[in-house]
């Protein structure tokens, strides 16, 4: 009510004095501010000496390239939805040389606690099936066309398969930990379903412990247990239950690195290693490069040893980015 007197009472002066109106300051209103979008997108980019996934590597050891894309939608500030695509360079026993990621989630936060629950589809396109006791069509190839990898190991054309993940971080100052769940009927698509449970703990520096101005650094770690299952009939191998295929060893895996951050980029220099045995990771993942050197196991009755799942020392340089803090 108060703006419509004064309002009125602005006419009537105006009116009254016509001579002075165009005398009048003017005042500019100034718009409302729009409300931010609730869209966002991020992406960025990665170098890595050694592309490793849950203690295996990925790429032989050998240097990998990453990229990834991920819209998101805020519903709330503390509900977010989002969906991404990512790819890798990988060196498989069966020739594929990428994997790309489909994945989609949600992030609801509840103070220092944040959640992410969501689905991850790997893919390994362009491989090549090597199993010379396998019927011609029986995995979607005639594998015995190939015969064996020079090794003696077998591998399927399709290694895809997909997981389900949960987690959970909180932060409680400098800190945040958390523990992660993935989910799957069919590790690698061997047919062994798979679960992983691992705990991950990280401190960031404060500002005022950083080593130069801008310049951050963070200390993280991962401790973290494969289960795995027996796989199909495709790698032939009796099981403990007189049945084809074979009960793969479940493994501990664990890491620890240092971070130094620079803006939108970041350098991660990480120790990883895993308690499988070279006869036991040959068994797991049907490595081209293995060779034999007497390590034998219940899985593993060739001899061929892998050194896939061993100690090694990662650097990985990434670059991130959002589209809003671009703005």
């Amino acid at each position: 009510m108060r703006k419509v007197v004064l309002s009125a009472f602005a006419a009537l002066a105006i009116s009254a004095a016509p001579a002075f109106a165009a005398d009048m300051p003017v005042k500019a209103v100034k718009a409302p501010a729009a409300a931010p979008s609730p869209w966002d997108v991020a992406f960025g980019a990665a170098i890595m000496n050694d592309y490793v996934f849950r203690g295996v590597t990925q790429s032989n050891h050998k240097f990998s390239a990453a990229a990834y894309i991920e819209p998101r939608f805020n519903i709330t500030p503390d509900l977010q939805l989002y969906a991404g695509i990512a790819a890798e360079s990988i060196k498989f026993p069966n020739g594929a040389n990428a994997e790309i990621d489909f994945y989609a989630g949600i992030r609801p936060t509840f103070g220092p606690l944040a959640l992410d629950f969501g689905f991850w589809y790997y893919l390994y396109p362009s491989g090549t099936c090597f199993n010379l006791g396998t019927p011609p069509g029986a995995f979607g190839a005639d594998c015995a066309a190939h015969g064996f990898l020079p090794n003696g190991n077998a591998v399927k054309e399709d290694l895809s398969f997909w997981e389900l993940y949960a987690k959970a971080t909180y932060t409680a100052g400098d800190w945040a930990f958390g523990p992660t769940f993935y989910y799957t009927p069919s590790f690698l698509n061997s047919g062994a379903p798979g679960e992983y449970l691992s705990l991950i703990v990280k401190y960031t520096a404060p500002a005022n412990m950083a080593i130069a101005k801008e310049i951050g650094w963070y200390v993280s770690g991962e401790f973290g247990r494969q289960w795995l299952g027996t796989s199909d009939s495709f790698y032939g191998l009796l099981n403990t239950a007189g049945g084809p295929g074979i009960d793969y060893a479940d493994y501990n895996t664990w890491n620890i690195g240092l971070g130094f951050t620079w803006k939108q980029l970041t350098l991660d220099l990480r120790y990883s290693d895993t308690d499988l045995s070279q006869a036991n990771c040959n068994a797991f993942t049907s490595d081209h490069t293995a060779v034999f050197n007497g390590s034998f196991s219940t899985i593993n009755p060739s001899g061929v040893g892998s050194k896939w799942c061993g100690a090694t020392f990662i650097a990985k340089l990434s670059a991130d980015f959002t589209a809003s803090s671009l703005k």
